[in-house]
């Protein structure tokens, strides 16, 4: 990270047929892709939760993944997006698939 990037950080849980199918693979995979860290995990409510943190524009752009791309097989019906600060540092190593 390039000294003066403003980092967020955000977290999120998508709605719709999001298990099953690859979701959280597909997730991690565009996370890497984009350059920003963070993890993913389903829940016993057949949602995916999770939290991304990075370069602002990666953050965002991570953010209209989740909410209209998702992976191929996914039918994604609403997205939340909560608890978007700004940070200094990355909290987070990675991005994990967390069970």
């Amino acid at each position: 990270m390039s000294a003066g990037q403003d980092l967020l950080s955000v977290d999120f849980e998508i709605f719709g047929n999001v298990q099953g199918v690859c979701f959280r693979m597909y997730t991690e995979q565009e996370g890497v892709r984009l350059g920003v860290v963070g993890w993913v995990k389903n829940t016993p409510g057949g949602t995916v939760v999770g939290t991304v943190q990075g370069p602002a524009d990666s953050v965002e752009e991570m953010k209209v993944w989740l909410s209209k791309e998702g992976s191929p097989s996914s039918r994604i019906t609403r997205a939340s997006f909560t608890n978007q600060r700004n940070i200094d540092k990355l909290e987070i190593s990675g991005f994990k698939t967390r069970f």
